[in-house]
């Protein structure tokens, strides 16, 4: 599975395993339904939000390489 940066698109990452809701979430985006997550990357929403995007980054590849264990 490829990794996850701050420039791959919210939609793709949700995509490759529907439990990364969890991490989002947890990281204070709760709108992944939105217009806006089908072409918003992790970096531009981590900046509208105020997040630490190396930190969701992060989370996000653990989370995904947890699943392919």
């Amino acid at each position: 599975m490829s990794k996850v940066t701050k420039n791959t698109i919210i939609a793709e990452v949700l995509q490759m395993d529907r439990g990364t809701a969890s991490v989002f979430k947890e990281h204070g985006l709760h709108c992944l339904g939105c217009a806006g997550a089908a072409m918003e990357t992790i970096g531009e929403a981590a900046k509208v939000y105020e997040i630490d995007v190396d930190e969701i980054v992060n989370d996000l590849n653990e989370y995904l390489e947890k699943q392919e264990k």
